[in-house]
């Protein structure tokens, strides 16, 4: 049994069915990737596992616990983090004071960032968000706006916050998306640190196979909204299956 178990998720909007009896384990500690093409229903699923969305059918378990209908910060209480697809950091901040921002959360899951300034005077706070930058590679840029920062150092710096708060389940929503290569591939070496260094499970959905194939050690397909195929890496590659729901023709 996995540490998240999906059991016959399906979630219809209006006329068309975008899930249909989706079942998913995810084994602790490993990497597993959900894949497919465009309108597979991936993102409907991922909103499905972190209860943005409730399916109108079947379940979704983290650790034994039912993650529908919770709200976001009961989400991250129970130890699920969640990276977008778009970067969401606070862009009129630093980089230091946006690592902070995990340490303000109070536990309604609110937060006020005029608290900053005190916080900072509290040295077991700044060592903390010291040394998650160091982990991070970021720690020379700890003073510097966050909006300045590439794409990439923006999806580390968000990587970086949502560790901070020692998730056992990372999410993670297309994380490489407009990278440049050089960015995707430092994406890449972070992701596999953080799964050899860390007791954590990784869920990325993606589409690009570089990225899929370097890190995962399980993979989902999903093809309009139905499980296609799920298996270790080296059994996807040439499935004619999967070669047939991206490319659209028997291979």
């Amino acid at each position: 049994m996995g540490i998240l178990e999906v059991k016959n998720v399906g979630k219809r909007f209006g006329g068309l069915q975008a899930l249909s009896d989706v079942n998913l384990s995810v084994r602790e500690n490993s990497v597993h990737a959900i894949i497919g093409p465009n309108g597979a229903g991936k993102s409907t699923l991922l909103n499905c596992l972190v209860g943005k969305l409730i399916p109108d059918t079947g379940s979704v378990m983290f650790d034994g616990q039912s993650v529908l209908g919770r709200q976001p910060y009961e989400i991250n209480q129970m130890g699920i983090s969640r990276v977008f697809q778009t970067p969401e950091i606070f862009g009129d901040l630093s980089v230091l004071e946006n690592m902070m921002i995990p340490c303000l959360a109070k536990r309604d899951g609110s937060f006020e960032l005029n608290a900053i300034a005190s916080v900072m005077r509290q040295t077991d706070i700044l060592e903390t968000a010291e040394k998650m930058l160091l982990e991070m590679n970021m720690a020379d840029k700890r003073h510097m706006n966050a909006a300045s920062l590439s794409r990439g150092d923006k999806r580390r710096l968000e990587i970086g916050m949502c560790l901070s708060q020692e998730p056992r389940l990372l999410l993670l929503d297309e994380p490489t998306a407009g990278m440049a290569r050089a960015d995707t591939n430092n994406t890449i070496d972070l992701l596999k640190q953080i799964s050899d260094e860390r007791n954590i499970t990784i869920a990325i959905i993606e589409h690009d196979m570089h990225v899929v194939f370097s890190l995962a050690n399980r993979i989902t397909v999903l093809a309009q909204g139905k499980p296609l195929v799920e298996d270790d890496p080296q059994n996807i590659r040439g499935n004619p299956k999967v070669r047939e729901a991206y490319l659209g023709e028997s291979a």
